[in-house]
């Protein structure tokens, strides 16, 4: 699906950050049919994700961004929460970003768009469907992203989703995990299938596939020791079909 525009504070883009991002895109472009153009993985023509050449103020990995209209004023709510700014504001084609930690020191990007407002499909295999914050303190990351962005916690299908004050679901936390981080997953059509997949191009998985919630979900490290993850929905009903529509976004505006 087509997306025209992203809510405040609801992730709009991932990016991923590499030393060698010649050798690493290709990985991706197999895996999920990616075409490279320039610092963009494009499906379809549209952009679906970015990849950029590693830096010494930037830790490696895949970067999730958040929507952020008003970055300097979104910057100030960080360091009041305590967390703490990586990268200062600076000028992209399209947009400004800013590179933060939460106060637990998971690291996720902030993105004031304009003109490229971020990922420009979702909804179908190949494009991001879900961020989620690995963490070992929830309630620690509950009261940082509720003074920043509003969110609140709640829990369903054995870990947690972030909730705006409109009560949209709008990203998931995994408790227990001691490797803190933002850690976005990208949407299947046959998640055994892509595993098998991984194998040959010289990936590796840590975990599942298994069933969470309305999806079948695993946990990859791409051939340079990025992690990610894919998930992929299971057969359901009509009426469950749109509760898993709403709960990964599918709306032209996503998360408002």
């Amino acid at each position: 699906m087509r997306i025209r525009g992203f809510a405040p504070s609801t992730p709009c883009w991932a990016e991923l950050s590499t030393p060698d991002p010649s050798r690493t895109a290709g990985f991706y472009a197999d895996l999920f049919g990616w075409a490279i153009d320039g610092d963009q993985f494009r499906l379809e023509g549209r952009a679906v994700a970015g990849i950029v050449p590693s830096r010494p103020d930037q830790p490696t990995g895949w970067l999730t961004y958040l929507a952020a209209p008003d970055l300097d004023y979104t910057i100030r709510c960080v360091e009041a929460a305590y967390g703490h700014v990586l990268i200062r504001p600076e000028e992209r084609p399209g947009g400004r970003r800013a590179v933060v930690a939460d106060s637990s020191g998971a690291i996720f990007g902030l993105w004031q768009a304009a003109g490229f407002a971020g990922a420009q499909l979702r909804g179908e295999p190949g494009t991001m469907a879900w961020s989620d914050l690995l963490t070992d303190n929830a309630s620690r990351a509950t009261a940082f992203y509720g003074s920043v962005f509003g969110w609140s916690l709640t829990h369903e299908f054995g870990s947690g989703e972030w909730l705006t004050e409109a009560r949209d679901s709008v990203a998931g936390l995994i408790p227990g995990r001691y490797d803190v981080r933002w850690q976005p997953s990208f949407q299947v059509a046959d998640c055994p299938e892509l595993v098998a997949h991984v194998a040959r191009l010289g990936g590796r998985v840590t975990a599942g596939p298994v069933e969470m919630g309305l999806g079948r979900y695993a946990e990859i490290i791409d051939p340079a020791g990025t992690q990610f993850a894919i998930t992929a929905p299971l057969p359901r009903p009509v009426e469950l079909a749109v509760a898993y529509n709403d709960i990964i976004g599918l709306e032209l505006t996503y998360g408002g």
